[in-house]
């Protein structure tokens, strides 16, 4: 994998006047004109020489040598990443862990395999949110996937059609509109210019995958277009874990002027997978592949708090549609960068008889303008930078009860309506020899609006026996109460960032900055009150006259932080390294909660929360043809004082994670690699701190061998050893010894592939 791919390090090592101009261009075009950034990127020289050197390649036949490219993102005072499809090619539909392995900061717990809702997080952003991500600003060629209220549906994130994936940490990623805790990533479309005529991968494997992709573009950076197709299935390793993708799109792009280029493109994407659910340690060390049924009555005590899996079918499917255009106007020393996009998405969500079955609908209209100002000879950073992001959205949300996998009565009804208004402005100001300060703040509006237009006086309720749960029990009913609110948040969040670059291998950076963090609409309601065997709003099965409450609208506040951080990034000889450290000070984190069975308890704001981390990507060749990439995050999240749960570490962070890639390139046309997920210290799957998930280690094989020009076989060998271990966990905040909460990671698998290019 390469470093300019993995941003493990990069280093400016570049004076050339010719590529700073470029650079700074690139600045403004990270979204809108990929083609300059990776012509950037495809630049080389040998070490020490006065031009770009070419990016490292750990894997899949390319030729290797330590170095980083020049540009805008070498020099940000901050954590920043440039992921390169190269990293993943040779692999059968890859994920995003497969994709973000060798980012250091970015930590990817997989939830079922393949194409379906792993937890992602950045810095702890979003930790506890899941299914529906937050806490990221995730975007497609600079415009967001994201819903209007921050929301977003991780598995319609495809690098299967990436060229590349920049990712920011932190408040690197204020200019793009995230004022997030996390920061912000973006999936980059394949340059028209320069790319191959037609490419096709296919391949297939164990757990009864197959998939391929297909691209095709035509023209030139002057006038041109892009087609592709992407499909995937997969049975799944446990025993309810089907899944499939299918997306398809394309994009034009015309050179109106000297000045003005326009890109226009177009994506859908079709996504439906099975929620394999959680289950006990002891089976997971028994049989991992298996899904829970539910809690067993043993002596009149539940024992074994999960979901009925077999019995409730859990599953979701989502399509989105998304439109979108970027402008660019290029005046010399002046860019601005305008872009519009809509997306519209489906959203049907099985949960389990605790929640029903949640189906949204709707839409979300996006504007985006950018402006920079770079003079001559100044530099790579543009001296000054403003952006505006405002997008506003609507959608109609369902609540039906889940009958045993089948949808019930109607039980909920809602119109939401959200805004989210983010300005930007900074400087980039050369103070000294070397010396650089960027000041910059940012302005962030949202709006949270929900109508409850459900028009029946009692909500219905289900339950099934505990005794016996396929048997059903009387139906039952509770008052309905209105879940309408109208929030708003409001928030200035200043940053300064100051660099040192004593010389071309090394540059220091600190910052110190303020971020914001509005809560969505799903911590803003959510179902509660249900059980393993009964439908929200029946806490006790057998009562269905218990009076109750289905839904919780709790009154939220944003949460905000302030983060100090600091790093370097340099290269000495064959080795070559990027640190950064980050403390942060959250008031009103957001947590959302879930009982012992996993059933929502709502979200809440922590009164106070630190995030503390280390990450450290380290690079070498060890020799001529054996290259090494360690990227390593340490995270130590723990509450304040809290009053219930003192200064316990937050659930769900792993403390540790090692990703390690060693690549070896046996002949001119064929490459060994071999990689390592090592998670060396148990994770807590709790609030309380009660129970844990332990340590796991597992390597991966992959080779490629290239035919000729045209042609490459791979094949990859996963969890080599067999390893039986949770990828992920349920994160609730009391948890009991016996509870379902322990995702598998696959098994050993095998797989091949073909791609061509013609």
């Amino acid at each position: 994998m390469s470093i300019t791919q993995e941003r493990v390090a990069q280093t400016p090592l570049n004076r050339n006047a010719g590529v700073k101009r470029l650079a700074s261009h690139t600045f403004i075009l990270l979204f809108a004109s990929t083609s300059l950034s990776q012509t950037a990127l495809a630049q080389s020289a040998v070490p020490g020489s006065s031009t770009v050197l070419e990016p490292i390649v750990l894997e899949f036949g390319q030729k290797t040598t330590t170095g980083w490219s020049d540009g805008v993102m070498d020099r940000m005072a901050g954590g920043v990443t440039l992921v390169q499809a190269d990293s993943w090619q040779g692999v059968i539909a890859p994920t995003l862990s497969d994709v973000l392995a060798g980012v250091p900061g970015v930590v990817v717990q997989d939830f079922f395999g393949a194409n379906d809702q792993p937890r992602i997080q950045i810095r702890g952003s979003g930790l506890q949110q899941n299914p529906v991500e937050r806490g990221i600003l995730m975007l497609h060629d600079g415009l967001p996937i994201n819903r209007a209220d921050g929301s977003y549906i991780v598995g319609l994130a495809n690098p299967s059609t990436a060229q590349g994936v920049e990712v920011y940490r932190g408040y690197m990623a204020n200019r793009l509109g995230a004022t997030v805790l996390g920061g912000a990533m973006n999936f980059m479309s394949p340059p028209i210019a320069g790319a191959p005529g037609v490419e096709i991968t296919t391949g297939g494997g164990s757990f009864g995958q197959v998939g391929g992709t297909a691209r095709a573009n035509f023209g030139d950076e002057s006038l041109g277009a892009s087609i592709y197709a992407d499909a995937t299935r997969r049975d799944g390793f446990r025993d309810y874990n089907s899944s499939e993708r299918v997306s398809f799109g394309g994009s034009f792009v015309a050179e109106l002027s000297d000045v003005v280029t326009t890109r226009v493109f177009f994506d859908y994407t079709d996504l439906g997978f099975d929620v394999a659910g959680p289950i006990n340690k002891a089976a997971l060390e028994s049989d991992p592949s298996q899904v829970s049924a539910g809690p067993v009555i043993v002596g009149g005590v539940a024992t074994n708090p999960g979901p009925n899996v077999l019995r409730d079918k859990p599953r979701r499917d989502a399509t989105q549609v998304m439109l979108g255009s970027r402008t660019t106007i290029d005046l010399g020393e002046h860019r601005i960068d305008l872009g519009l996009g809509y997306t519209h998405t489906d959203d049907s969500f099985r949960f389990p008889v605790s929640a029903g079955i949640r189906e949204t609908v709707g839409g979300d209209l996006t504007g985006m303008a950018r402006y920079s100002y770079a003079p001559d000879g100044f530099g790579d950073l543009p001296l000054f930078e403003t952006s505006a992001l405002y997008t506003i959205g609507s959608a109609d949300r369902r609540y039906y009860l889940n009958e045993a996998g089948t949808r019930g009565g109607l039980f909920g009804e809602d119109d939401f309506d959200a805004s989210t208004l983010s300005l930007h402005a900074g400087f980039n100001i050369p103070v000294a020899d070397g010396w650089t300060v960027s000041p910059a703040i940012s302005y962030a509006h949202a709006s949270r609006r929900n109508s409850d237009t459900y028009s029946s006086a009692t909500r219905p309720t289900i339950a099934y026996n505990p005794m016996n749960p396929t048997v059903r029990l009387p139906n039952g009913a509770i008052t309905a109460t209105d879940t309408s609110y109208d929030r708003s948040y409001t928030a200035w969040s200043p940053s300064l960032g100051v660099t040192y670059e004593p010389s071309t291998d090394h540059i220091f950076f600190a910052a110190i900055s303020r971020s914001f963090e509005p809560p969505t609409h799903d911590d803003l309601l959510a179902t509660i009150n249900g059980t393993p065997n009964s439908s929200p709003g029946r806490p006790a099965p057998a009562n269905p006259s218990l009076p109750s409450n289905a839904f919780i609208t709790p009154a939220l506040e944003a949460q905000t932080a302030t983060t100090l951080e600091g790093g370097w990034r340099g290269q000495t000889g064959r080795v070559g390294w990027d640190l950064t450290t980050y403390y942060s000070w959250i008031d009103n984190e957001l947590l959302s909660l879930r009982d012992a069975t996993g059933a929502s308890i709502g979200a809440i704001n922590a009164d106070r929360t630190r995030h503390f981390g280390i990450e450290i990507g380290l690079s070498t060749d060890l020799t001529d043809r054996l290259t090494g990439r360690v990227a390593y995050t340490f995270q130590d999240f723990r509450f304040v004082d809290d009053p219930l749960r003192g200064d316990n570490y937050l659930a769900g962070a792993p403390r540790h994670i090692v990703n390690l890639a060693l690549a070896y390139q046996a002949t001119d046309d064929w490459t060994i690699s071999t990689n390592l997920k090592w998670v060396p210290d148990e994770t807590p799957v709790d609030n309380m701190n009660t129970l844990w998930a332990d340590p796991y280690a597992v390597v991966d094989l992959k080779t490629e061998y290239r035919i000729n020009d045209k042609l490459s076989l791979f094949g990859e060998i996963t969890n080599l050893f067999d390893e039986k271990y949770a990828s992920s966990t349920l994160v609730v905040d009391q948890a009991t010894a016996g509870q379902a909460a322990y995702i598998p990671g696959d098994g050993r698998g095998f797989y091949a592939g073909l791609r061509s290019r013609f």
